[in-house]
């Protein structure tokens, strides 16, 4: 199974150019989790900041969902928004996986919560997946975690937010994995947590020094990971070159 986590930056990078990273990987892909897409505009919301950056809605894939979707017509898209009813997280499963069971959870703030100031302060959660394969119930979660305008330091909300996911994770049977843009630095407990609940953190595991690409300026070049069960066997992990956000595509074959 191919699975490729990307933050889109809501296409601020080149819709076309986006696009054709997804028409490029529709064949060989099996499932896609996505962060930052829009489903509409948010007209109130143009030059007002969200994540330390100024909404400008004709810099953005407004309708990101459905320009994604058509691109990927053998894959079921499921859409969890994080903030209102038109941003958030996206995963499009290809159609021969049987998904026996979809859904959210919150880990920061609940949902329908609009923060005050930034909107970048918007609550946040998880979206998951589980299908049945030959070994077993499999969990695939998405995330995209908390954002404080303070960098990618631990904060009491974002250690909150590592456990919530795992309690989360404990109440789920069979093998698990995690991936998504963290808003993290690898060296911190709100990290080291998923490390001691013993899953595998394939940044760590293959050396990656960087998950953003030039479009990101800022020196901290760590954002993005993946995490898994100990059983899970990873044949193939490749963090992409392809420029199409601020941050690298990461791709992973398991089985």
């Amino acid at each position: 199974m191919r699975v490729i986590t990307l933050n889109t930056w809501g296409g601020r990078a080149g819709k076309e150019n986006l696009l054709a990273f997804f028409a490029k990987h529709k064949n060989d892909t099996d499932i896609f989790c996505l962060q930052e897409i829009w489903s509409a505009s948010y007209d109130h919301l143009d030059g007002h900041l969200a994540g330390g950056v100024e909404v400008h809605h004709d810099q953005i894939m407004t309708c990101g969902l459905q320009d994604i979707a058509m691109i990927l017509p053998n894959h079921v898209p499921f859409f969890r928004p994080h903030f209102m009813d038109n941003y958030g997280l996206l995963m499009l499963v290809r159609k021969n996986i049987t998904v026996v069971e979809e859904g959210e959870i919150f880990v920061y703030k609940h949902k329908g919560y609009v923060p005050d100031g930034d909107a970048g302060n918007h609550a946040r959660n998880i979206q998951y997946i589980v299908m049945e394969t030959a070994h077993g119930p499999l969990t695939v979660i998405n995330f995209h975690g908390l954002w404080n305008g303070k960098g990618k330091t631990d904060t009491e909300d974002r250690l909150k937010q590592s456990q919530n996911i795992l309690d989360f994770m404990n109440g789920i049977p069979g093998e698990h994995i995690l991936c998504g843009d963290f808003n993290l630095l690898p060296h911190t407990e709100s990290i080291k947590l998923f490390e001691s609940r013993g899953l595998r953190n394939l940044i760590k595991e293959y050396d990656v020094t960087s998950t953003r690409t030039s479009f990101y300026t800022k020196p901290d070049k760590y954002a993005d990971y993946v995490f898994m069960s100990e059983k899970i066997t990873v044949e193939n992990f490749i963090v992409l070159p392809d420029e199409v956000s601020d941050h690298a595509p990461l791709l992973f074959d398991v089985v």
